[in-house]
């Protein structure tokens, strides 16, 4: 079967399919599919590619730009310093964030939504709590600290043992937020604005 240059253009590049889907449409096997995206030299994906191209088919569920306004650069050079100081930088496909204070995790929300262009919705949030602190209560204190229904809340966890003495007692006693967004591009982009 030939396949035309244009037509491999249209579906692997311009559409991202995959090799497989383009098969499967076409009626002809993977190999054949393989063979003209050689032959007419158009770059193949790697694997990983390919599997975030599947999982985000509209196009990168962000959109960063750089900032044009002196308001904006003030809150990308914040959130760019949160995410140093707070930030969780050993996993390589997600954002995660955690702290006790709402306003430093409002102010990384911020940063997530009108600098990276985020879409709230994608916003994930794990709470962290002492044996000796209220479930609910901590649940709940979240919720109304950073305006965001208990659907965008995983399961919360409760550590051992309880919150020591002295001011860190005070500061912990709803327990530790952390923010999540599962991007290995943004992640990737964000770590290399940091290095």
């Amino acid at each position: 079967m030939i396949v035309s240059k244009l037509e491999l253009i249209d579906l692997y590049i311009k559409k991202g399919y995959s090799v497989s889907q383009i098969s499967r449409g076409l009626g002809c096997s993977e190999n054949t599919i393989n063979y003209w995206i050689k032959k007419f030299d158009i770059p193949k994906r790697n694997i990983s590619d390919a599997m975030y191209k599947r999982h985000n088919p509209n196009g990168d569920p962000f959109k960063f730009s750089y900032p044009v306004t002196i308001e904006k650069a003030k809150l990308l050079g914040i959130g760019l310093g949160l995410y140093w100081g707070e930030g969780n930088k050993v996993d390589k496909n997600s954002i995660r964030l955690g702290n006790t204070d709402p306003k430093l995790i409002k102010k990384f929300i911020d940063f997530l939504v009108n600098i990276c262009k985020i879409t709230p919705e994608k916003l994930r949030f794990g709470l962290q709590i002492f044996s000796d602190t209220d479930p609910k209560h901590a649940l709940e204190y979240w919720i109304n600290a950073i305006d965001f229904p208990r659907k965008h809340f995983l399961p919360t966890v409760v550590v051992s043992p309880a919150r020591g003495e002295g001011s860190y007692r005070k500061k912990s006693m709803y327990g530790v937020l952390t923010v999540y967004f599962h991007n290995k591009k943004l992640k990737s982009l964000l770590m290399d604005m940091l290095n």
